[in-house]
């Protein structure tokens, strides 16, 4: 178009320089091949202008064709940079994104008698994870275990916190027979291992982890949960809302005061509750409640949770997906975690005599989930 309109236009009107357009549009569209053809067809057009305006003797159009030859090349140039760079980043995101798979694995959608559904919402565009943290393993005889935790701060700078407590829980979930000892098996790791970690150089402030502990019996109504700081969670039972609040809350993980014998003083005591099949149990990080609209209004999380239609984990997750994105406006400003867990009637005979409990290995029955509410 500009050479057809350069080519009808006066002697004195100089189109050809606008022939730069082409390459430029070329590179941020195109890959280096295309942005080069452009280039050498942006030439051609400005060789053939010069023919026809006076040939390519004058001054003016030899000064148009090496400056156009010369732009040209140096948009190439750039362009081959930034696809070594581009591919580069590629490499390095997708590294990451295992990196952070392999981290915070997906829980599976059943284990044992339960149906587990998750959502992770990132406080970091290129993040798929950050502070927040949850994990779903089977424990000490026909047992399942869950935790919920976050920790101090948000994104990148927390996943090294987030995997001590991780590694910790996963390895002790089913080596240690009663909850608070796995709640103390897992504060000893904290401590020893989170200033190896923690971003100690940037950020010198308290560096700690609230968590959410759960034992889940196969064959027996009572459960039991130890809460260390972290908001308690909610039991759907027969349409109602219950929160749960622990009658004898622990300190968050990693507040490490040592006594004289060098282990964390504290003891930690479980609270029983009832999770009886039907029942939904929604454990979520502070990213969830203190998720902001935006007249400052806090995500009312338990009035909602009981409006919803509680059918499944992975409905209820939906619902809340989609109602809390629209409380806040958009993406929340904080990580966020939720994770669902409903008792099905499967593998839930009463106590009778000779009744054997299933094996770790057999009743865990687990699919790895591949949704967001998965």
């Amino acid at each position: 178009m500009i050479t057809g309109i350069d080519i009808q236009s006066p002697e004195s009107v100089h189109l050809g320089p606008l022939l730069a357009i082409a390459p430029g549009l070329a590179a941020s569209l195109a890959g280096p091949r295309l942005t080069a053809l452009a280039g050498a067809w942006a030439v051609a057009a400005q060789i053939f202008i010069a023919v026809l305006h006076g040939g390519l003797t004058t001054t003016n159009h030899i000064a148009q064709i090496i400056a156009l030859t010369v732009l040209s090349t140096l948009v190439v140039f750039v362009r081959v940079v930034q696809e070594r760079r581009s591919q580069q980043l590629s490499l390095a995101r997708s590294v990451a994104e295992t990196a952070q798979r392999v981290l915070l694995r997906p829980p599976p959608r059943r284990i044992g008698p339960l149906r587990v559904a998750h959502l992770y919402l990132s406080a970091e565009d290129e993040a798929q994870i950050g502070g927040d943290l949850f994990a779903v393993a089977r424990g000490f005889p026909s047992h399942t275990r869950a935790i919920m935790g976050d920790v101090r701060g948000k994104g990148l700078a927390s996943i090294g916190e987030a995997s001590v407590v991780l590694s910790a829980f996963r390895e002790g979930a089913h080596r240690y027979a009663t909850l608070p000892e796995l709640v103390s098996a897992i504060e000893e790791s904290v401590c020893r291992n989170l200033e190896e970690v923690a971003e100690v150089e940037h950020d010198r402030g308290e560096h700690f982890i609230t968590a959410l502990l759960l034992d889940i019996p196969d064959l027996d109504p009572q459960a039991e949960m130890i809460n260390c700081g972290h908001p308690p969670p909610l039991l759907l039972h027969d349409h109602e809302v219950r929160v749960l609040h622990s009658g004898s809350p622990a300190p968050p993980l990693g507040m490490c005061g040592v006594g004289s014998t060098g282990r964390p003083p504290w003891t930690h005591h479980a609270d029983p509750f009832t999770f009886e099949p039907g029942d939904i149990l929604v454990l979520y990080t502070d990213g969830v409640i203190e998720a902001r609209s935006p007249t400052r209004a806090f995500y009312p999380l338990a009035e909602r949770v009981a409006s919803f239609p509680a059918t499944s984990p992975e409905a209820l997750l939906r619902h809340i997906h989609r109602d809390l994105i629209a409380h806040t406006g958009g993406q929340p400003t904080d990580d966020a975690a939720l994770l669902a867990i409903q008792r099905t009637a499967a593998h839930y005979p009463l106590h009778r005599p000779g009744v054997r409990a299933p094996s770790p290995t057999c009743a865990t029955g687990s699919t790895p989930g591949d949704g967001p509410y998965s």
